[in-house]
């Protein structure tokens, strides 16, 4: 009986569903963001040269956010449990600001207001999302670990097709595309509004259809319920300055050569969080050294520097991940723009189908994902190992990436947004497998937390360097973004190999 009472029960699949359901309504919302903000802002007046700067929110926020409130999360417990509270809080601000963004016409500074609310969402979304990966890591054996990532997976998969399609959808019904006043078209506006409701929805069923550990049952099931905030702050009063100052100076050089040689202006976040992160970390360090009971920043600096072996090695391969995937929402658009439908002019007939062509690949890529995480990744993951699945799947992507630089047919296309899409539910899926199996459960919020700056750090350098990159060496020439993208994820695929050596029970399947 003792044995049974700690292994924590099994979820058939109406448990995994409940579990991750909630993923499905923020996916929503995030794929709502993504498509439309920039035609938010433009519409308010904003220029090309302006979105990168009011776009800045996304990763951002995601970067503060993401530490915090996982660090909070592992400490927090109350009526309604340990992750839920995160999960109900995220979504309701994240509903108002959906709800409240197509509005934006009606203030005195309708772009500056947008621009707020965006800020208000993307960190509300955070909010919500964080837990979730923590979440099912609390709620799941080791065993199913990957079967619960896998219906996470889904349900973004299918968040992200609803999210995309829904405008598309509603003009098809005869919803007005196109605002007779210049403000914001309606089909907007009531996806938005939709989305309000499907979001807080799906966060709400999750809440009230799961029942969290408490503390006890966690001990009970041999799993640490507290973590031990002394081993941070002993790591950190042993560090020395020099991370610290060479954080710093990497920073100010970022700054000053984008001074000197004119490089793009935002170039000059990356320097500054760099420096930021210098500071802090010396604060962080005078702290311990002076005997200071742990805090949130020593706590996330100290995990960050003392990060487990086997999530050093997946942070590469998830820069490598997300650098493509980044270059992919950037420029796809302007690479099938040009090299498949001929055309740059964005007010001409080719250029408005190719751009519409773009949304059908997302779709394609979304949908794949979607099937894939629940009918590939667990055949492959029980036949070749958690490691080897996931390197596969990346090469099958990098394939798809090489099939843009060579195809000119639209249709054709469509077979390399397969390999994409299936190398995306595996990134979504197999490193936080991986992680939830092999890191303490009692930091598993603020591991996925910072785990998640390798998400954006990526996001951050392509946003700013790959930009300046393309200026100097193929300026015009689109198309050569994508062999970055392909190599990147044949970089990720062969990093991959490198975890193997931190996992033990990958070692059935070398």
């Amino acid at each position: 009986m003792d044995a049974i009472a700690r292994e924590k029960p099994r979820q058939g699949f109406a448990g995994l569903w409940n579990i991750s359901f909630g993923f499905f309504g923020i996916q929503i919302g995030f794929a709502l963001q993504n498509a439309n903000m920039s035609r938010v802002f433009q519409t308010l007046g904003a220029s090309m040269d302006d979105l990168p700067a009011l776009w800045v929110a996304a990763p951002l926020t995601g970067l503060i956010v993401q530490p915090i409130i996982g660090h909070l999360s592992d400490k927090t417990w109350n009526r309604l449990g340990r992750r839920r509270p995160y999960f109900l809080t995220g979504a309701i601000f994240a509903a108002l600001s959906l709800l409240v963004m197509p509005l934006s016409p009606a203030f005195g500074a309708p772009l500056i207001f947008a621009a707020a609310m965006l800020w208000v969402l993307d960190a509300s979304l955070n909010v919500s999302m964080e837990p979730f990966r923590a979440f099912v890591g609390d709620m799941l054996n080791t065993d199913q670990h990957s079967a619960g990532y896998a219906v996470q997976t889904a349900f973004i998969g299918a968040g992200a097709v609803v999210g995309s399609i829904f405008p598309y959808f509603l003009e098809q019904l005869g919803v007005s595309n196109v605002s007779p006043d210049g403000g914001i078209p309606d089909t907007v506006k009531y996806s938005f509004w939709f989305g309000a409701v499907a979001l807080f929805t799906a966060v709400l069923w999750t809440v009230v259809t799961t029942k969290e550990f408490s503390p006890e049952e966690m001990t009970a099931f041999g799993e640490v319920a507290e973590a031990d905030d002394t081993q941070p702050l002993r790591a950190l009063a042993a560090k020395s300055y020099l991370s610290c100052i060479l954080w710093i100076v990497a920073g100010a050089v970022v700054i000053l050569l984008v001074e000197m040689f004119g490089l793009q202006k935002e170039m000059l976040l990356l320097g500054g969080l760099l420096k930021a992160y210098g500071v802090l970390s010396a604060v962080a360090i005078a702290m311990a050294r002076k005997g200071q009971a742990a805090n949130m920043l020593s706590s996330i600096v100290g995990d960050f520097s003392g990060m487990p072996e086997v999530m050093k090695r997946l942070a590469l391969v998830q820069f490598f991940s997300w650098s493509a995937l980044f270059i992919m929402w950037i420029n796809t658009t302007p690479v099938v723009t040009q090299y498949v439908f001929g055309s740059t002019d964005t007010a001409s007939v080719a250029y408005n189908a190719g751009a519409n062509w773009v949304n059908v690949l997302f779709t394609v890529y979304n949908g794949v994902a979607a099937i894939a995480a629940l009918a590939l990744l667990p055949v492959l993951s029980r036949k070749f190992g958690q490691v080897m699945t996931h390197s596969i799947c990346l090469m099958l992507g990098a394939f798809g990436f090489l099939m843009f630089f060579f195809v000119r047919d639209a249709n054709t296309l469509l077979l390399a947004e397969v390999g994409i899409g299936i190398a995306w539910a595996s990134i979504l899926a197999m490193p936080y497998a991986i992680l939830a199996s092999n890191l303490p459960q009692a930091k598993l919020g603020i591991y996925m937390g910072l785990f998640n700056i390798f998400i954006v750090v990526p996001q951050l350098l392509v946003a700013t360097a790959m930009g300046q990159i393309m200026l100097w060496l193929f300026p015009g020439e689109p198309i050569w973004t994508m062999l970055f993208a392909a190599g990147s994820w044949i970089i990720a695929a062969l990093a991959m190999q490198r975890v193997r050596t931190a996992i033990p029970q990958e070692a059935d399947h070398a």
